[in-house]
């Protein structure tokens, strides 16, 4: 049967990559642990700002590096087990940026494992659960560093891996800080200019 609408869905249900390949429904959709979460169709101005404002000084920085930055909508896919197939993959986002610094991750679809650095910033749209589940998925998979953006108050939240594969909460951030991402420590990231409108 061909999917072409949310409502032949079954919520409650555990879908695959597999699955999620298959489908052709206008909304935008990520699978965590099997189930979708349907992403909100068009972020705001604000939004695409901030992530605009992000985008920059990766960009510039890992320019004629062996790295890359990507912006959404880009596929992650987060395998759980070592066999890696369609149908084994349960767990598919598509983060606002992530930096990848293994190519070997990389092919046609998107990504495949952790990227090394994954930054949401959060809408209206998203829910506490998903924020949650979001938070477990990354680490679970072993994001390196994980970082919250929070535009109602001009805060990032950054998290880091530990020895253990537990983030780890720093101090939050504000439009007066400067951050330095801990995959990349000579990189200096303005807040100033990331939060100005």
């Amino acid at each position: 049967m061909k999917i072409t609408s949310l409502d032949q869905l079954d919520l409650m249900q555990q879908y695959t990559y597999a699955d999620y390949l298959t489908w052709q429904v206008q909304d935008r959709l990520e699978l965590i642990r099997g189930y979708i979460w349907k992403m909100s169709p068009a972020p705001s101005r604000r939004h695409q700002q901030l992530v605009g404002n992000l985008f920059l000084p990766f960009g510039n920085y890992l320019k004629g590096k062996p790295y890359q930055v990507f912006i959404a909508p880009f596929d992650v896919r987060l395998p759980r087990t070592n066999k890696i197939t369609n149908e084994t993959i349960i767990t598919v986002v598509q983060p606002d940026l992530c930096v990848i610094c293994d190519p070997i991750k990389l092919d046609d679809a998107g990504c495949i494992g952790a990227p090394d650095l994954v930054i949401e910033v959060l809408s209206k749209g998203n829910t506490k659960k998903e924020m949650k589940e979001k938070f477990n998925a990354y680490e679970e998979a072993g994001v390196r560093e994980y970082w919250v953006v929070l535009p109602e108050y001009n805060n990032v939240l950054v998290y880091v891996l530990n020895e253990n594969g537990r983030f780890i909460g720093q101090h939050p951030y504000d439009e007066s800080d400067t951050i330095s991402p801990a995959v990349f420590p000579d990189l200096q990231i303005d807040l100033r200019e990331v939060f100005e409108e």
